[in-house]
């Protein structure tokens, strides 16, 4: 029988409906909090509430509400600066947590009268990069190159590809006047914007990681050039972070309640976390997607996050399940009101947290960090590394390296080609889906055998290095719909390479339950970077692989399917092949 309560403080009161054994156990746990004095330990940065590492060397996020003051005239002045120069649009250039903040600011507020169209790259999908550069006028356009080490691939080669644009259709000497910098003092990225004229510098604080900063500069500042106003946006943030203070008690402490449900239904095995938005807050759910699941996703334990899979009837979800309703209270889905309504009737968890108007979104950005410290305390890990994200990107590199000297990516052969479709795997997962298609050595006999892999409890995960149109986005959607109400398993959607700076620390180095599908193509035009001998394309296609390799390292489920440059014609052949498989 399901228990139903409030739960936390105004602000950030939400509503509780959970199996009685649940609530039992969160509530033992909000008390153990309690009598050991825990939310104040979090707040003083105490190392010993998690694994007694550096932890609290990466907590400089609580700080952040509270600095609104002494950060807010500088954000204004940007503000009024872009607005004057008219610009038409601000494209932010950046990757993961420096990407996602402003990605839901845009998504959220739209554009304002006046202000330029805020826009959000991190894909080096080459389709996707022109898409981008078709939409802008670069002489028009104030670039905004987002990386808290300076360092990080794709933003850099972002900036090399649209600086290069901006002087040879503005034919102007002084293009990095359109461009400004989002960075950690002393990083290699504040040392180009200086030697290439950058029209400003706004600094990260180094004890605030990239998918904790986004009341940071890292997103503020965007927010500040597409015109939201922030004095509003970051009140709520403040009044959050008073309801989540030390001194809350941890049963009235929203941020604190939170992450008891997360945590405690995470270690029941109630690790699939699914996240529902009202569709005026939609894209919130990407940027709480790669929060928890870098947070938490370590040491063979995590949180999965499920974003943007449309409700279904109770009938096909498991018992591993926490559902989260993040309800804009002036513009609320009828439809989703119902589908919750019949998944709580049926016993599943349900966290409900309403929001005034998006405003509130200031808040949830901090009541969310609190609760993902919270979780990874109780699930005990360390909620500020991402040991398994650096792999990966080990991998690319060392494939791009190689591109450089020789021209070329290593040759690979496929363990079946059938039309324009080509299926690849590691020597383990071959062997593994050889024996279990059998006979059956066709496309539709391999993936019976890799969807057949799938168990109680596991989840699929489709990670795409497509361009993210509408019409992938909505074949794809199929595609993880028939799986999930045929097995009755949770699914993951992810375009790389984005995904790798997200769900792909959860992917690699959490539970061992994702059963993987990576989906590659080939690029129907490619696009050069300056000063590099490897294109956008190859960039891709070394991450993909690289993607893949550190998966089979890790001794994931993992199968490849190629769809050649009919990205379109090759995923319908995969959704009819999959559907046969289902029936």
């Amino acid at each position: 029988m399901s228990v139903l309560r409030d739960a936390g403080s105004a602000p950030g009161r939400m509503t509780l409906r959970l199996p009685g054994d649940l609530e039992a156990a969160v509530s033992a746990s909000l008390e153990e909090w309690r009598a050991q004095g825990k939310v104040r330990r979090l707040w003083a940065r105490d190392a010993s509430l998690w694994t007694g590492a550096d932890e609290g060397r990466w907590m400089g996020w609580l700080d952040l509400p509270g600095d609104l003051p002494a950060r807010l005239a500088r954000l204004t002045a940007l503000a009024r600066e872009v607005e004057a120069e008219g610009f038409t649009h601000a494209l932010v250039l950046g990757m993961g947590g420096s990407s996602l903040c402003p990605e839901v600011m845009r998504e959220t507020f739209g554009r304002f009268p006046g202000r330029p169209d805020l826009m959000v790259l991190d894909s080096t999908d080459p389709a996707q990069v022109g898409s981008f550069e078709r939409r802008i006028d670069p002489a028009r356009t104030l670039f905004i190159v987002s990386s808290k080490s300076g360092s990080t691939l794709e933003p850099n080669i972002f900036k090399e590809y649209f600086l290069e644009r901006v002087r040879r259709t503005a034919g102007r000497p002084d293009a990095g006047r359109q461009f400004i910098a989002i960075t950690d003092p002393g990083s290699p990225l504040q040392r180009i914007a200086e030697r290439d004229g950058f029209r400003g510098v706004f600094f990260g604080l180094p004890s605030v990681g990239g998918r904790y900063s986004a009341l940071s500069d890292f997103g503020m500042v965007p927010a500040a050039a597409q015109g939201v106003d922030l004095a509003r946006f970051l009140e709520r943030a403040d009044r959050m972070a008073r309801a989540c203070a030390a001194g809350v008690p941890p049963a009235e402490n929203p941020g604190v309640v939170l992450g008891a449900v997360l945590g405690v239904l995470g270690r029941a095995g109630r690790d699939k976390v699914t996240l529902v938005t009202s569709p005026g807050i939609g894209d919130f759910g990407a940027w709480l997607e790669q929060l928890l699941a870098e947070s938490t996703g370590k040491n063979g334990t995590g949180l999965i996050p499920v974003d943007r899979e449309p409700l279904g009837p109770p009938e096909v979800y498991g018992g591993d399940r926490l559902f989260v309703y993040v309800r804009l209270e002036t513009a609320p889905d009828a439809a989703q009101d119902a589908r919750l309504e019949a998944i709580g009737d049926a016993g599943q968890p349900v966290v409900r947290i309403p929001l005034a108007d998006p405003y509130d979104l200031g808040g949830e950005f901090f009541r969310w960090e609190i609760a993902t410290a919270v979780a990874g305390s109780i699930l005990g890990i360390n909620p500020f590394d991402q040991p398994d994200v650096e792999a990966g990107k080990i991998a690319a590199r060392q494939l791009t390296a190689e591109y450089e000297a020789r021209g070329s990516l290593p040759a690979e052969e496929p363990m079946l080609r059938e039309g324009e479709v080509a299926l690849f795997a590691d020597e383990a997962n071959a062997r593994a889906l050889a024996a279990a298609a059998g006979g059956d050595r066709s496309l539709r006999g391999y993936l019976r055998a890799h969807v057949g892999r799938l168990r109680a409890g596991d989840y699929l995960a489709l990670l795409a290095y497509l361009e993210a149109s509408p019409p992938h986005e909505e074949a794809l959607q199929a595609l993880r719909l028939a799986v999930r109400d045929a097995r009755r398993v949770a699914t993951c959607l992810g375009f790389g390479p984005r995904f790798l700076h997200s769900t792909g620390q959860v992917y690699k180095g959490g539970p061992n339950s994702g059963v993987f599908l990576q989906i590659t193509c080939d690029d129907a035009a490619d696009r050069a970077i300056p000063g590099r001998r490897y294109t956008f394309g190859v960039v891709k296609a070394a991450q993909a692989r690289g993607d893949f390799t550190v998966l089979a390292e890790r001794g994931r489920r993992a199968l490849r399917v190629h769809l050649g440059t009919g990205v379109l014609a090759g995923l319908a052949a995969l959704r009819a092949a999959m559907v046969g498989v289902l029936a």
